[in-house]
């Protein structure tokens, strides 16, 4: 049966499923149709919600950038391709190349998401030159699949935002500790629920799909030129060329990024927010790469994946422009409370926030938009505002599986579309609503 139903998506997937640049366009229309349609908004005034907002993601468009250019840069190191090599060889078989890639992805991004993102991205790369003959497309999947763990994880933005003494909501609900939502019974049994079944769920899906090694071999073929490019040396070297491959240049510039990280640590704690991640990426790149030549030589070639979304960023900002100003969202999330009860409320707030990430896919976006909404209600109704939170928080990472926008960067580093893995991410949502509904339902 399990065949079959992935067979289904993933052909419905690569007939139907555009190119991600297209799809953030027909989003646009759908948004800007069902803002004329829903609200009181006039076609002159969703232009106009969409072009105010169409720039709102510049800054979070260049930290994932980055997060693509710097994490290429860091795994082309002659240091981290042989500990993602030693890694790798953990995994003989297709079988044991999926579960590796899989727990691994999902603890990195447990740790931060940026992190986890390229991480396991990377590593099923590696896997996949030791493994030929694993389908090298539910690999990459399989990685992205970690991400579903990301906001329940200490990188969580719903969950931090609220336990800061100056948030939005501070005066209707205060400071919510992490204790109450990262680290709750409820949050606890999804996580670790969801990291010992996806291995086994992209396992089942490997057995039913088959191996496919033709990609495998595409994409090696195209990593080992660019190995050779860049080991590719010039015999008489300039004055300026001789700066390009001084050591010394990059020890010293290599040091002062580490001096700032130690500083960061020193000061805030295990912090790791997307910046001092980025941070991390480029000096280790600089230190691990020996001299400033070989750094730019890497940097040529990681800034080719980041086109796609340096492009697509503003369209979804765009979206989120209308979402917002038109009220649409709005009228989305008081749907949903109008048909909750005091019991089924953390499940529809958690549906609610799923859906409203298609249109919005930032989680501390999507709370800003839906927390005025659900906070009360969840007060109204006598329902725990850290679970309210957590569910909304889930909703945001629940469909990612199938929304492209957070794909992006991993799929630029597997050099693959998105229609290549969103058929086996459609099972993977689809599994990942029971053991998030059950915490939510029934645990504290």
């Amino acid at each position: 049966m399990l065949r079959g139903v992935t067979h289904f998506f993933d052909r419905m997937v690569q007939r139907f499923l555009p190119d991600a640049f297209l799809f953030a366009i027909l989003l646009t229309f759908v948004v800007f149709g069902l803002g004329i349609a829903i609200t009181d908004s006039s076609p002159g005034q969703m232009v106009q919600f969409w072009g105010d907002g169409f720039w709102d993601l510049l800054a979070f468009a260049m930290q994932m950038s980055l997060i693509v250019v710097t994490g290429y840069i860091l795994a082309n190191t002659p240091l981290v391709k042989s500990v993602l090599s030693k890694l790798s060889k953990l995994a003989r078989t297709p079988a044991q190349a999926i579960l590796l890639v899989t727990f691994v992805a999902g603890l990195a991004c447990l740790v931060n998401y940026g992190f986890g993102l390229v991480v396991g991205a990377l590593l099923a790369i590696h896997v996949a030159r030791r493994v030929p003959n694993v389908d090298y497309r539910l690999l990459m999947a399989s990685a992205y699949s970690g991400f579903l763990l990301w906001h329940g994880g200490l990188s969580a933005s719903i969950p931090l935002t609220i336990a800061t003494e100056d948030h939005f909501l501070a005066d209707s609900i205060g400071a919510i500790a992490i204790t109450e939502t990262l680290f709750s019974e409820m949050n606890i049994f999804i996580i670790v629920t969801l990291l010992l079944s996806l291995p086994l769920l992209n396992l089942w899906l490997l057995k039913s799909n088959g191996d496919l090694s033709k990609d495998n071999r595409d994409f090696l073929k195209e990593e080992n030129a660019a190995e050779q490019h860049m080991a590719a040396t010039t015999a008489e070297m300039t004055p300026a060329e001789r700066l390009e491959n001084s050591r010394i240049i990059s020890l010293l510039i290599g040091l002062l990024g580490l001096l700032f990280i130690l500083y960061h640590f020193m000061r805030s704690g295990f912090e790791l927010n997307i910046n001092i991640v980025n941070f991390i990426f480029l000096f280790l790149g600089i230190l691990f790469h020996q001299t400033p030549r070989r750094f730019l030589n890497s940097i040529h070639d990681a800034v080719q994946n980041a086109g796609g979304i340096i492009i697509q960023f503003p369209f979804y900002a765009g979206i989120m422009g209308m979402m917002v100003a038109s009220g649409l969202s709005e009228q989305m999330s008081n749907w949903f409370v109008s048909i909750s009860t005091e019991f089924t409320f953390p499940l529809f707030a958690f549906i609610s926030a799923g859906i409203v990430n298609f249109f919005v896919p930032s989680g501390g976006g999507q709370w800003a938009v839906q927390a005025p909404i659900m906070v009360p209600a969840a007060l109204d109704l006598g329902v725990s505002t850290a679970k309210t939170a957590m569910a909304v928080a889930w909703g945001d990472a629940w469909t990612n599986m199938i929304q492209p926008f957070w794909a992006l960067p991993l799929l630029a580093i597997a050099g693959l579309k998105v229609k290549d893995i969103m058929g086996f991410c459609v099972i993977i949502l689809f599994w990942s609503f029971i053991p998030i509904s059950i915490g939510l339902l029934f645990l504290h």
